[in-house]
C-alpha cells in the first residue's frame, strides 16, 4: 500500500505523501490517517523487531500531498518479552502524528476468543460503497469496500437515524493481503459509520485511533464491524471489531472523531 523508506540512522523512517495515500476532497487531500498509522506500526516492528501487540494514534496535524514525512522511533523499554515504543511523525518542526506501543510477543499455546463475527452476506452478495468524496486519486480508490450493514458514507439514500451499526467488507484492489499494516488502515475507517448512525450526510475528522491485535490470519478480504456509540458535544465515539472471512478477530479498533457534516450530494 505504500513504500516505508529506511535511512542511516536504524531509528529515523520516511514516507513520501503520494495521492494515493490521501482522502479528503480533492482540493484539500491530506495523508490519511490510517496509512500515517499504518507506517508508524511497520517502522517500529522493524526497528524493535517485534510483532506489534496494541498501539494508539493521536492525530496532531495533516501532511499535504508531495511532502516527505519522517518517523522517528524511540525505545523507552525494550523488556525480555516486551517492548515499549513511539513514533513521532513530522514535516520538519510540524509535529502529524504520535504512536505510542507495545510489542512483543510469548512463546504460548493458549489460542481463544469470545466474540463472534456477525452473519453477514459474503461480499459479492453485498453492493460496493458509494463514496462520493474526492476525485478518484485517493485511497479510497485503491480499496474496495462492500456494505453489508448500514449505509456507508456518502449513500445518497441515508435519511434517517439507524441503531449505528455499520457492517463492511474491505479489500486492496491490489491484491494486498491482511496484515499489521492493512488492518491500521481499515481500522481508521470507523468514521464512515457516522452518516448512517446519524442519517445525515456526516463524517468525521480522527482525534485518535487505537488498534488492539489478535490473530492476523492471511486473508482477501476483512469484515469491518463499525458500532457508533454517542455522539456529545459534536465530538463521535466508535468502535470496530476486524475479522477474517472464516471469522477470527484480528484486531479491535476505537476512535473519538469531531463530527463534520457535508452538503446532500446532488
Amino acid at each position: 500500500m505504500f513504500e516505508l523508506n529506511a535511512t542511516h540512522n536504524p531509528h529515523r523512517w520516511y514516507i513520501r505523501v503520494e495521492r494515493n495515500l490521501c482522502t479528503g476532497p480533492s482540493d484539500r487531500q491530506f495523508l490519511f490517517g490510517g496509512v500515517g498509522m499504518a507506517a508508524s506500526i511497520q517502522a517500529m516492528e522493524q526497528t524493535c523487531e517485534r510483532p506489534v501487540i496494541w498501539a494508539t494514534a493521536q492525530y496532531l496535524s495533516f501532511a499535504r500531498p508531495g511532502k516527505i514525512v519522517d518517523l522517528d522511533v524511540v525505545v523507552p523499554v525494550a523488556g525480555r518479552m516486551t517492548t515499549q515504543a513511539n513514533v513521532l511523525l513530522h514535516i520538519d518542526d510540524q509535529k502529524i502524528i504520535t504512536v505510542n506501543a507495545a510489542l512483543g510477543a510469548r512463546d504460548a499455546p493458549e489460542l481463544d476468543q469470545w466474540v463472534h463475527m456477525p452473519v453477514v452476506n459474503q461480499p459479492d452478495d453485498c453492493p460496493e460503497a458509494n463514496y462520493w468524496r474526492g476525485d478518484g486519486s485517493g485511497l479510497n480508490a485503491r480499496l474496495e469496500i462492500r456494505v453489508a450493514k448500514g449505509h456507508f458514507h456518502g449513500d445518497k439514500t441515508i435519511n434517517e437515524r439507524s441503531d449505528g451499526r455499520l457492517v463492511f467488507w474491505l479489500r486492496s484492489r491490489e491484491g494486498h493481503e491482511a496484515d499489521a499494516r492493512m488492518l491500521a488502515i481499515a481500522a481508521d475507517y470507523v468514521a464512515s459509520g457516522i452518516a448512517s448512525a446519524t442519517g445525515l450526510h456526516a463524517g468525521g475528522n480522527s482525534l485518535d485511533n487505537t488498534i488492539r491485535y489478535g490473530r492476523i490470519v492471511p486473508c482477501e478480504w476483512i469484515l469491518c464491524d463499525v458500532q457508533i456509540e454517542a455522539l456529545v458535544r459534536g465530538i463521535v465515539h466508535g468502535r470496530m471489531r476486524l475479522y477474517s472471512p472464516d471469522g477470527v478477530l484480528m484486531a479491535t479498533a476505537s476512535q473519538s472523531m469531531i463530527m463534520r457534516v457535508h452538503p446532500k450530494p446532488e
